[in-house]
């Protein structure tokens, strides 16, 4: 099975639930990569999550080259969620890309919000997604929910799988 047939497998009977904290569920492949989703909610059509990662351990070392071509892959591919997606920065000492949402929404006054994605060579080699919410009146960012349909995140997820580098 896919990643996206085994996490749709997972949710189908949570639906009807919410989770405080959220909940983290998480599948795998054969090749060891694996997908955690800590979800808030799940409900017939969607699924409200706080962040979706992706470890990716032949990416444990990857140089900062192989994950400029994984983010450009991504923000090309991944064109279907609220804002599209940009690079930000490279780092190449700390081997990792930040991609935002390019531009961010701000069509509520006062308030931006935009997804985060990072990629890293630590570890495993991991993607991470999450969305943020900077108020005017308040200093800072704090976490937004990422809310998908259900087909939306088998998609993202078929997305993230085929543009890994090396993949077959």
């Amino acid at each position: 099975m896919s990643l996206s047939l085994d996490l749709a497998a997972a949710l189908t009977p949570l639906i009807g639930q919410a989770f405080v904290p959220a909940k983290t569920i998480t599948v795998a492949d054969g090749s060891g990569v694996t997908l955690s989703v800590d979800v808030t909610s799940v409900e017939s059509l969607g699924v409200s999550c706080e962040e979706l990662r992706l470890d990716v351990p032949s990416l444990s070392a990857a140089t900062l080259d192989v994950l400029k071509k994984w983010g450009d892959a991504l923000c090309q591919r991944i064109t279907y969620l609220l804002e599209n997606l940009g690079p930000l920065e490279y780092d190449a000492q700390g081997s990792q890309v930040l991609i935002r949402s390019t531009p961010p929404d701000t069509t509520l006054p006062g308030t931006t919000k935009y997804y985060e994605v990072q990629l890293s060579s630590h570890g495993a080699g991991r993607f991470s997604l999450r969305r943020y919410r900077n108020d005017a009146t308040h200093p800072g960012r704090v976490p937004a929910a990422i809310q998908a349909t259900h087909e939306l995140l088998a998609k993202l997820v078929n997305d993230l799988t085929s543009t890994i580098p090396g993949q077959p």
